[in-house]
């Protein structure tokens, strides 16, 4: 029964790293293409419209 636990533990674990792994790959992809577009237009920033207030302000690197 331990080993039952520990192998379960461990079985988790590797698909919660690789879960997590996976999730910043995309992320990292993502940046990395908004980078390279704002490179090619020579934008400095990407805009979005606040729906609150309908202002314009540069994204966040978390949205």
């Amino acid at each position: 029964m331990p080993q039952l636990i520990t192998i379960l533990i461990l079985v988790f674990s590797a698909w919660w790293l690789y879960r997590r792994f996976v999730a910043d790959a995309r992320r990292l992809s993502e940046k990395s293409r908004r980078a390279e577009k704002e490179r090619q237009t020579g934008a400095i920033g990407t805009l979005v419209k606040d729906p609150a207030t309908g202002e314009y302000r540069l994204k966040r690197e978390e949205e």
